[in-house]
């Protein structure tokens, strides 16, 4: 029971990093362009990182056996988000919107809400899937979502904006976002049994938000001539690689003692 509520937390936790993303837009606060692109850069970096060095060697441990079935099961999880994504929800990316023409199209903004749904749902699997099988992957995990889901947050609020909804639209729909995260950390509690299947596909879900979704957002500041940061975003994915080691370094002693 302890275990299903410290799911439940994190849940909330991480549906939080969406709501502060989302608060920022409604709220029509300033976030510098700049800082986005590096905590997307960072997040790209560290959930590179744990997905090759943590998640894929922990599959092939308990697939020891039909290692080939396991990498299928990776595949999907990648080509079933790229589906979602990119067929649900073709015109988002992550960070503020600001193709408002394209967003005006009719519907283009409820694909995009359904697409980042079933995307934040994923996140949701990641994490429980990650902690069902041991406590310090689930933790580097949850850190490693957590530090994408403001982006995403920013994300759906500019997008419901830029559609010409109101704030209040932008808020209800970043609730939902969070809500599916915890939806997410849910079923694969009900599906437990299932937990050697989910993790495999959710790495591939990993994988592809890392290196689809996020690393062709902090390239996107070569092809803008006008808004360069100080510092290149792509300098941040390899700190989030460098958070990873000293994150992984650090739960390995704490847990160690317990």
């Amino acid at each position: 029971m302890n275990r299903y509520l410290g799911l439940t937390i994190i849940g909330l936790i991480a549906g939080g990093g969406n709501l502060l993303g989302g608060y920022v837009i409604a709220r029509q606060q300033m976030i510098r362009s700049n800082l986005l692109r590096w905590l997307t850069a960072t997040g790209a970096g560290f959930l590179l990182a744990v997905v090759i060095l943590e998640v894929v060697p922990e599959v092939s441990r308990q697939w020891s056996g039909g290692l080939g079935t396991a990498m299928g099961w990776l595949l999907a999880g990648y080509l079933l988000l790229h589906l979602a994504e990119h067929t649900i929800a073709p015109h988002f990316h992550f960070g503020e919107e600001t193709h408002h023409q394209e967003m005006h199209e009719r519907g283009v903004a409820l694909k995009a809400l359904l697409g980042l749904s079933i995307h934040a749902l994923f996140d949701g699997v990641v994490m429980a899937a990650g902690l069902l099988t041991d406590l310090r992957l689930g933790l580097v995990l949850f850190i490693a979502v957590f530090l994408h889901k403001i982006p995403e947050g920013i994300t759906i609020a500019s997008i419901m904006i830029s559609a010409g909804r109101d704030r209040r639209a932008a808020w209800r729909a970043t609730i939902l976002i969070a809500g599916a995260t915890l939806v997410g950390i849910l079923s694969v509690t009900i599906i437990e049994p299932a937990i050697r299947y989910a993790l495999p596909f959710s790495a591939g879900v990993t994988l592809y938000v890392a290196a689809s979704d996020l690393i062709p957002e902090v390239n996107r500041e070569f092809e803008d001539q006008v808004d360069r940061p100080s510092i290149p975003s792509s300098l941040f994915v390899f700190v989030g690689v460098i958070l990873f080691y000293l994150t992984h370094l650090l739960l390995t002693e704490a847990l160690g003692h317990i």
